[in-house]
């Protein structure tokens, strides 16, 4: 299972692959639980569930309660893109509990611990900038 943490101080987001061992951890945990970051390599930090998505790429919603996977109709919000206002789309996605079948979590930092994040080994990437990419295409 792989965990996307957000850092909202900075705004930089960091993948961290957790081993199978621990994620009995976070089964039963739903969209808004608080986790302990040593599962993710965060002795110290406090995380909160903000979402993910399943084996299938679905999204975790919220408000749909339980692992299931639904057909629901939605305006806006995880699973919709670019609606038009009071526009309702018939989209599948996964409910807010975590399960056996989730491979995505999205988690951002609550609370700081003593180290920061870069002594844990937490940096963040350079962004290329576009005129380089260009260039390379060339």
């Amino acid at each position: 299972m792989k965990i996307v943490i957000a850092d909202c101080k900075t705004g930089n987001c960091f993948q961290k692959e957790v081993e199978k061992t621990k994620e009995a951890q976070f089964a039963g945990k739903k969209i808004g639980d608080d986790i302990e970051g040593g599962i993710a390599g965060l002795p110290g930090y406090t995380l909160t569930i903000t979402g993910g998505s399943d084996k299938d790429g679905f999204p975790m919603r919220h408000d749909i309660d339980g692992q299931r996977r639904v057909k629901a109709y939605l305006s806006k919000g995880a699973g919709i893109r670019h609606s038009i206002k009071g526009v309702r789309r018939k989209r599948t996605v996964t409910g807010n509990k975590i399960s056996a079948n989730t491979v995505q979590l999205n988690a951002k930092i609550k609370e700081y611990g003593q180290k920061p994040l870069a002594e844990l080994g937490f940096t963040p990437k350079a962004k290329e900038k576009k005129a380089e990419a260009k260039e390379e295409k060339k």
